[in-house]
């Protein structure tokens, strides 16, 4: 009995040293390809490193992120950001579950629509905004077409040039092209679903919207998450979108807006990467904060 109950935790340590093993090579790469130039960044932003000036930079510490959190527009770009991500985050949440929910269903030509539902994700980034920035134009728009022809406005807006509309119409656009993407995950999460359980639903008369609450949601709500915290890591990163469709403009900069400005277009290179590091930290405290309210969740269940 002894020797058998020694050999599991030796047997577990071999196992927990195997999976190290084949975990170095992603790791290294990971290291290389990530790491270094994460490190390197982290480096500059406590250097005055300027891109007109090519000489050796020299050592200031903490004075780019004091300046960097003393400045009014970065912390404008702050709110810009989060508001985008919560209200885009969750307009293709609730699209993406409604999508999904149809087509779990079975009907005539649903793999058509399924594969129909992916075209606006396939489609770059940068083409989607263009695309939609011109569908915005004043002039010649088809947004506002509609819209006076419907009589919701008698003249047509500006949407990227608006400070008051610019937000909303980059929200539009990355709710178009993202939805899919989340319909996509939630619809692999409603196919793993037994049947057994909504037939027994079913016999016992429950409603379907009870059966929604009580039942599906509960089940997806560990893959329902994921697609969720997926989705806001990215959106708190956004760039294309606001570059392309708002010319970068103060109103509605993002945080990778504000530091892409200051790294080449003002050329402050340690500035830049103060605002890079920061925007990194903000993502990993995110990440993290998840993780431990994940596994709280978790842990309470399994026991």
């Amino acid at each position: 009995m002894a020797s058998g109950a020694s050999s599991a935790p030796s047997m577990e340590r071999r196992r927990v040293r195997s999976a190290w093993w084949f975990l170095a090579p992603s790791l290294v790469m990971l290291a290389l390809v990530a790491g270094w130039p994460l490190a390197r960044t982290f480096w500059f932003s406590l250097t005055d490193a300027n891109l007109s000036e090519m000489g050796e930079a020299r050592f200031v510490g903490f004075a780019n992120y004091r300046e960097l959190f003393a400045d009014p527009l970065w912390w404008q770009s702050v709110w810009t950001t989060v508001r985008f991500t919560v209200i885009s985050v969750a307009l293709e949440t609730a699209l993406g579950l409604t999508i999904a929910l149809v087509l779990n269903q079975r009907f005539a030509g649903r793999g058509l629509l399924r594969a129909a539902v992916l075209v606006p994700w396939a489609i770059p980034t940068v083409v989607s905004a263009r695309m939609w920035g011109w569908m915005f134009n004043d002039f010649y728009g088809v947004v506002n077409e509609v819209l006076i022809n419907l009589r919701l406005v008698e003249e047509a807006p500006a949407w990227p040039a608006d400070p008051a509309l610019a937000l909303w119409a980059v929200i539009a656009v990355d709710v178009w092209k993202t939805t899919p993407f989340m319909t996509l995950l939630i619809l692999a999460a409603l196919q793993t679903l037994p049947d057994d359980v909504y037939e027994a639903a079913q016999i016992d008369g429950a409603r379907p919207l009870r059966v929604f609450f009580r039942i599906t949601l509960p089940l997806i709500r560990g893959p329902l998450m994921v697609a969720v915290i997926f989705r806001m890591l990215d959106a708190l990163r956004v760039f294309d979108l606001f570059y392309v469709l708002t010319s970068n403009s103060n109103e509605t900069l993002p945080m990778a807006g504000y530091a892409r400005r200051k790294m080449f277009e003002l050329q402050e290179l340690g500035a830049g990467a103060a605002a890079a590091s920061t925007l990194f930290a903000i993502i990993a405290l995110f990440t993290a904060v998840y993780l431990v309210a994940a596994r709280v969740r978790v842990e309470p269940e399994a026991t």
